[in-house]
């Protein structure tokens, strides 16, 4: 027979922890910027909004990486999530851009014929966001030498030592470091297991933070046809 406390311990939810409390309180009510989005005011495609808004952020004094963004990968054995912030190194009509070490976690996630991803980008200052889903390729060659080119010599060495993913030391990396600097000169080659990704967007939604959680939420959805339609979407 179970004890009397051994009793009280089963029926008797565990208290939730002062961390648990104030989480929980945490709340900030938008709308203070006073901007708006309407779906209306939207237009016809997502590139011309997303590039307002981006070069808004961009300007803004308090954003210090506007093209910070959340990208989301799946295994495709797994089915396993994961998730990083890496940094937009371009975007266009064709989609939106980013450099990576091709060993990596997220990239072996996107070696497959029907590789999808999703990225976010947070502008807390401006109480905004912008989600992005769609299929994803790697850059052409010349496009990788082109942005590999552009970077200064020190990114273009640490290009060259990190092995992204897999376990290392502190003094491995700086051996590394000194080891390929010594090697290179000023003409840096591309490493042949680093470049560039392209997500194509299918859907890309955009989020203004509005008062009392009533936020302006518009979903673009590209059809088969290629062609964008828009909506107002609920909370």
């Amino acid at each position: 027979m179970l004890s009397r406390v051994a009793l009280l311990s089963r029926r008797a939810p565990a208290a939730r922890t002062l961390s648990d409390k104030v989480v929980a309180a945490m709340r900030l009510d938008h709308g203070a910027g006073g901007l708006t989005l309407d779906e209306a005011d939207a237009g016809d495609a997502p590139l011309p909004l997303f590039k307002h808004w981006f070069k808004k952020a961009v300007r803004h004094p308090e954003i210090a990486e506007a093209n910070a963004m959340s990208l989301a990968t799946v295994d495709p054995e797994t089915l396993q999530p994961s998730c990083r912030v890496v940094l937009l190194k371009g975007y266009d009509d064709a989609g939106f851009t980013w450099f990576t070490n091709y060993t990596s976690r997220k990239a072996s996630e996107l070696e497959n014929e029907n590789a999808k991803a999703a990225l976010t980008f947070w502008w807390p200052a401006l109480e905004r966001s912008v989600r992005v889903e769609g299929a994803v390729e790697k850059v052409a060659a010349d496009e990788t030498a082109a942005y590999f080119t552009s970077r200064p010599r020190a990114s273009q060495i640490g290009a060259w030592v990190s092995r992204q993913s897999s376990s290392v030391t502190v003094e491995a990396l700086v051996e590394r470091e000194k080891a390929l600097d010594a090697r290179f000169g000023d003409d840096i080659p591309v490493p042949d297991f680093w470049g560039g990704y392209r997500l194509a967007p299918r859907r890309v939604e955009f989020w203004q933070g509005r008062a009392s959680r009533l936020h302006d939420r518009v979903l673009f959805s590209r059809g088969d046809d290629g062609a964008w339609t828009h909506e107002r979407q609920a909370l």
